[in-house]
Order: C-alpha cells, then sequence, then structure tokens
C-alpha cells in the first residue's frame, strides 16, 4: 500500500477523559516517523470540538476518543452521541474513533487467549461493563460461554444481535425511537435512568462471582468493583499504573486489547490514526488495510499477569447419597433422619430420588504445584445406590443432564461423575454425548489409585515381601481381568509382581490379554485361569474388577492371611458382610487422594482436604486445563491410567488414605489386621 514521504506525520489524539495523561512523543510505526500528541479535556465536549478544529490546521489524522471513559469517570453525563460532535467538528482531515480497529483487536485478542489455552473462556462468568464498546468482544464470548451479565440494558436484552440478525425488525426500530432520538439529551437519559440503574445493580450482583470481567479501566472505578481478586479483566490501553492498581486488587490476569508498540499508552483511535495517515487521501481503512498494516507493524494483543503468571480452572463433581445416613449431611433432612422411624427414612429415600439436583458443597483453595489453581462444586443428585439401580439408566441420566446444567451455569469447564452415577447404563457415554461440558467418570484414576493404595497397604502391613524398587516378590491375581478395569489392573501388576494370575471366564479374552502383556514391558510370569479359588491360598495381592454384581467372585475364606484384596468393582465385588468373615485379610474399597493446597471443602466422608480417586481425576484435567471428555464408558485405556497417573504427581496429588468397605483405615487397623494375619499363619508355618 502506498505510504506518506513527509519526514513525520502528526497525529492528534483529542479525548474527552483527563488532561492529566496528556502527551507530546516521537515514535516510529510502520516504518515511519510520527509525532503523537494527546489532548484531554477533562469531559468538556465544546472544548474537545474546539480542539479539533485547532489541530485539523496541521494534523495528517486525528483521533477521538474518551465519552464513554468520561462518563463512567465522572467528567461528563451528556449523552454519548456528543461524540459525533467532535468527530464532525472538521472535515479537513481524516478522523478516527478507533471503532473499525477495535472491533478486529477485540476479536483477535479474546481468540488469541483461547487458542493459547484451550478452553480457558468456556463457561465462564462473565459481567461486561459499560456499553456498545465491548460489543465484537460480547459477541465472540458468546460462542465460548453463555454466562454473560451486562450492565448495559440494550445489551442485556440481546437487543443488538437481534435486530442485526433481522434487518425489517431493525429498521422498524430505528423508526419507532425516532421521537425518543429527538428529544433533549436531558430527557432522554432521565427515560434511560431507571433500566440502567437495575441493569447496573444486577451487573454489580453478578460481578462478585464472576470470573471476567470486560470493561475499561474507568468503568471498572465508575462501577466500584473492589472484589476483582482471581478474576480476569478484558479492558483496553491499559497504563503501568492503572495496571499497578489491577496487582493490588490481585487480578490474576489482564487481557488488554489495545496492542501498546510505544512507551504512552495509546488507544486504538491512536493507531488507526495513524494507519490513516499512512494513507494518503484516504478517510477510511478497507478490512485488507487494517489486515496488512496489524501484520506490518507487528502489533499483539498483551495477555498481562500483574501478580505474576496464574490460571484458575473450575470443575463440578457430581455425588450422591450412599446410603440414607448420609441424608444426615443436609438440613433439613439432617434433622427429619434423625426422628424419622424406618419407614418414614425409606419413603424419604424414595421421594429424594426425584429431587432435582443442588449444590451441596464449593471447593476452594485447590493450587497445584505448579501454580495453577481450581475451585468447584460439588452437586448432589438425591438417589441412594439402591434407588439409582432400582430405576431405568435413563431416570438417572435426566437427572446428570440437569446437574451438567447447573454445572454450566456455574462456570465448570468439565464435570466428574461419582459413584453409581458412573456406574449406571453405558457408564457416562451419553450424559457424556448430551451435557454442555466434558465429562469423565474417574475410572482412570480410580484404576491407578487402587493399585497405589493396595501397593501402600503391602508395605504397611509388612507381611508379603516386597525388593528395593517396592515390587512384589510374591504372587499376585486379578479377577476379571478380560474387563477394562480388570485389564489396566494386570497390565500395571505385570510390572511390579514375579508371578501374576489372570482370571476370567472369557477365555478367549484372557489368552489375547496374557499374549498382549508378554509382548510388552513385563516383568511377572504369567498364569490363566477361569475361576480363582484352586490359587486364592497362594496370593498376596488379589485384585477384584468384575461386572458381576451380586454374584460370588471368589471365597474369601480361602485367601492366605495377610493377603490384600483391592476391589475396584462397582458395585462391589464384596459385600461387608463378606468381609468380616476374614478380619485377618485386609480389603480395600479404593484409594483416596490428597488435593494440593488449602483445601476447603464440606464433609463428604473423608479426611479435611481428601477426594475419591474419581473427583481427583476431575480436578487433575482442571488443573492441567485438559476441559475433554476424558474417561467415559466401560473401556478403559490403559495409556489414560498412566497419563492420569502422571499429571496427578505433576500436580502434587498424594496418596492420602486407605478406604475399606467400613471408611478408612487407622494405623491401629493395620496393626490389628496384621497382628491376626501373622496368628493365623503360625500354625500353617509350623506344618510346613
Amino acid at each position: 500500500m502506498p505510504t506518506r514521504t513527509a519526514s513525520t506525520a502528526l497525529v492528534v489524539n483529542v479525548s474527552l477523559t483527563s488532561s492529566q495523561r496528556d502527551y507530546d512523543e516521537h515514535v516510529t510505526f510502520l516504518d515511519k516517523d510520527f509525532r503523537i500528541v494527546r489532548v484531554g479535556t477533562d469531559g468538556d465536549v465544546t472544548a474537545a470540538e474546539a480542539a479539533v478544529r485547532t489541530w485539523a490546521a496541521e494534523a495528517d489524522a486525528i483521533a477521538v476518543t474518551g465519552i464513554r471513559e468520561a462518563r463512567a469517570a465522572g467528567l461528563y453525563d451528556g449523552e454519548l452521541a456528543a461524540i459525533e460532535q467532535v468527530r464532525r467538528a472538521t472535515s479537513q482531515v481524516p478522523v478516527a474513533d478507533g471503532h473499525a480497529l477495535r472491533d478486529v483487536l477485540q476479536e483477535w485478542a479474546i481468540r488469541h487467549v483461547q487458542n493459547e489455552m484451550p478452553g480457558f473462556f468456556n463457561n465462564a462468568r462473565t459481567v461486561v461493563l459499560g456499553g456498545m464498546n465491548h460489543g465484537r468482544a460480547t459477541r465472540v464470548l458468546r460462542e465460548y460461554t453463555q454466562n454473560l451479565q451486562f450492565a448495559d440494558p440494550l445489551l442485556r436484552l440481546d437487543l443488538p444481535a437481534k435486530l442485526d440478525s433481522h434487518p425489517v425488525l431493525g429498521l422498524a426500530a430505528q423508526a419507532g425511537l425516532w421521537p425518543v432520538k429527538m428529544l433533549p439529551g436531558a430527557v432522554k437519559s432521565q427515560i434511560k435512568t431507571p433500566g440502567t440503574r437495575i441493569s447496573n445493580a444486577l451487573a454489580r450482583q453478578a460481578a462478585h462471582d464472576c470470573d471476567v470481567v470486560v470493561a475499561t479501566f474507568e468503568e471498572l472505578l465508575g462501577f466500584g468493583l473492589e472484589d476483582l481478586a482471581g478474576k480476569t479483566v478484558i479492558t483496553s490501553s491499559v497504563s503501568d499504573e492503572q495496571l499497578a492498581e489491577l496487582a493490588r486488587r490481585d487480578v490474576d490476569m489482564v487481557l488488554d486489547t489495545t496492542p501498546q508498540p510505544f512507551q504512552v499508552t495509546v488507544q486504538a483511535a491512536v493507531l488507526e490514526a495513524m494507519m490513516l495517515a499512512s494513507v494518503p487521501g484516504s478517510g477510511a481503512l478497507t478490512n485488507d488495510d487494517l489486515l496488512d498494516m496489524i501484520v506490518a507493524a507487528g502489533l499483539e494483543p498483551r495477555v498481562l499477569y500483574p501478580n505474576g503468571p496464574r490460571r484458575k480452572s473450575r470443575f463440578a463433581f457430581v455425588i450422591h447419597p450412599l446410603s440414607t445416613k448420609f441424608f444426615r449431611n443436609v438440613e433439613p433432612l439432617g434433622t427429619v433422619a434423625k426422628v424419622a422411624p424406618p419407614v418414614m427414612l425409606d419413603v424419604l429415600e424414595k421421594t429424594l430420588a426425584y429431587a432435582p439436583p443442588f449444590t451441596y458443597s464449593h471447593v476452594t483453595g485447590i493450587k497445584s504445584a505448579t501454580g495453577a489453581e481450581a475451585e468447584g462444586w460439588l452437586i448432589t443428585v438425591g438417589g441412594t445406590p439402591k434407588e439409582l439401580m432400582a430405576h431405568s439408566p435413563e431416570f438417572t441420566y435426566a437427572r446428570l443432564l440437569a446437574a451438567a446444567e447447573m454445572a454450566r451455569k456455574l462456570g465448570a469447564q468439565v464435570m466428574g461423575l461419582g459413584a453409581f452415577t458412573k456406574v449406571v447404563g453405558d457408564a457416562g457415554v451419553t450424559v457424556a454425548k448430551q451435557a454442555p461440558l466434558p465429562i469423565t467418570t474417574g475410572n482412570s484414576y480410580s484404576a491407578s489409585g487402587a493399585l497405589w493404595a493396595a501397593h501402600e497397604a503391602l508395605d504397611r502391613l509388612g507381611i508379603a515381601e516386597l525388593d528395593e524398587q517396592g515390587r512384589i516378590r510374591g504372587k499376585a491375581m486379578v479377577v476379571g481381568a478380560s474387563g477394562s478395569i480388570g485389564s489396566v489392573c494386570a497390565r500395571l501388576l505385570a510390572l511390579s509382581s514375579d508371578e501374576l494370575w489372570l482370571v476370567s471366564p472369557e477365555s478367549a479374552k484372557l489368552l489375547a490379554l496374557k499374549h498382549d502383556i508378554e509382548r510388552g514391558d513385563h516383568r511377572a510370569r504369567i498364569q490363566v485361569a477361569a475361576t480363582p479359588d484352586d490359587h486364592l491360598s497362594d496370593m498376596d495381592l488379589i485384585v477384584t474388577a468384575t461386572s458381576g454384581a451380586g454374584k460370588r467372585v471368589l471365597d474369601i475364606m480361602a485367601v492366605k492371611p495377610g493377603c490384600v484384596i483391592t476391589d475396584v468393582a462397582r458395585p462391589l465385588d464384596l459385600s461387608a458382610e463378606e468381609v468380616a468373615k476374614r478380619p485377618d485379610v485386609l480389603v480395600i474399597e479404593s484409594g483416596e487422594i490428597e488435593l494440593p493446597g488449602d483445601v476447603h471443602m464440606k464433609n463428604i466422608g473423608l479426611p479435611p482436604g481428601v477426594a475419591y480417586a474419581c473427583m481427583a481425576e476431575t480436578v487433575v484435567l482442571a488443573l492441567e486445563g485438559r476441559y475433554e471428555t476424558f474417561t467415559v464408558g466401560r473401556d478403559i485405556e490403559w495409556e489414560k491410567v498412566k497419563e492420569i497417573y502422571r499429571l496427578g504427581l505433576k500436580h502434587g496429588m498424594k496418596l492420602a488414605a486407605i478406604s475399606g468397605v467400613n471408611g478408612v483405615f487407622t494405623d491401629e487397623d493395620f496393626e490389628r489386621i496384621r497382628g491376626l494375619a501373622l496368628e493365623h499363619r503360625a500354625p500353617a508355618d509350623a506344618a510346613v
């Protein structure tokens, strides 16, 4: 494109905002020397018109800015349309208001962040202050989130988008508003005041819990928003002093949509005016002109971290009462459960299965070893396992989808399914297809967490022999090895035991699994069997991972004293009654995970800051910024089990507790089981 050959071009920014930020600088832009001058008029429209006329005699282009900011800062209380008076004060030189360039920069900045950090704006609770100057940003954000609140009444009703999509409706609206446009500014201001006040109040209320605020710095001050801690602010033309103020307010990220190529802070209109001054005789810039000049000038949006790099993600996790005793954790159900007779509890259990989901706990304080942070919500559906299994899968799907919609409105970027909600039907596949956000069952981390807990249990019992790397110098067995979880457990144990028995009635699948394991990296000698009972007495570790709810899986009375059994099946393969028959055997239901950070969460039956492994998987995905459907269905991928374990270690996850059918095992429990096991082993050892 042609450029001017004059030695220095003059661009003047006439601003309705404070004159205290005026400057007169010489800069280089698009390989051309410029003198840029800022003239602030402190909200005086007449003075702004006079400044435009005065500078038009020598300027190459003029930028007119700041009327919305002046009104937000209390410098001006008239109509926004007055900016047109200022723009029309001269026809001698091109006058830019930055509208064309601002739209491009706003959209580019938001898409840039979303591309660099996929999912960043997904479901983000967003408050837009000000008005139509954020129109393009709002339209782009709508692609990623529907959780938007507006201070501008027109934007709150989404009227601009509706009028744009219906040209005839737009013309009718313009005609209908003609009498209002003819009224004096003071009268129009009074007409708009009630709607504006209501919208402002709603926006201020929403801003307390939002994730993203879209506003100029003056709009932030005008709204008096003090609680900006942990939020992302999408703004424009942030000065060093303003950035320092946002840092003091503990803002996480500032997305400045206006590139700042000079030592002084400039508006988009100034850059647009400089572009106009580079195109002789042009009163407007085409889209091609804008693109060419943006690229040629090397302009980029600014992603600023005033308090150092931070990223906070949001998750939801679905829980449900495991029995009627869990009703005591939520009022007023707790009071009812304490005094109600058994018959009444049965009625309450059936009734609550139909109740809509609700938020049980807001989870805060999760902070990764990498510095990433996460917050989340525990959403409860009312059905106990008994009720969930008594209804059709579609019954549970409907409640989970309602929970997913609630999670979306809360701003969650990924949602996990806990306990029996991930067992019903097709194990999350249908829910994942229909939910408005990614879904995971957490089964990948549950599998690795259970074996993590089993290894820790073997070590704490101190009966089975382990080598210096913690591998079992003995025998292990996987019952249900041909299934998805069982096959994953088999691959893990093939690396960490001397001898591994794979048990399943599906002979062909069992042989294929044996062959596949032996082709890869393994340590154990692999054996296969259709039933477990003939080999139970030799096992140091047994994993049950069948899908045979209610069926006899193994004869617990035949198990060796001191054996560790890890039951990863859901529903459990071994009932509490079966487990009680062998107090000298350690039966593990799951391995719980200690979440990193100073975690605040309501009681879920575990120690403070500790979560079930399936919930921990959801948290890990959030901390990693992996807002994706990770584990669904009954086929668990071996690679994902390894990956989620590695990511958990990266973010500081620790094995916190080992649980059985009666809750978390204590040190006293381990000592008691160890003592009984050694006592029961003694006669057999003596006989040998």
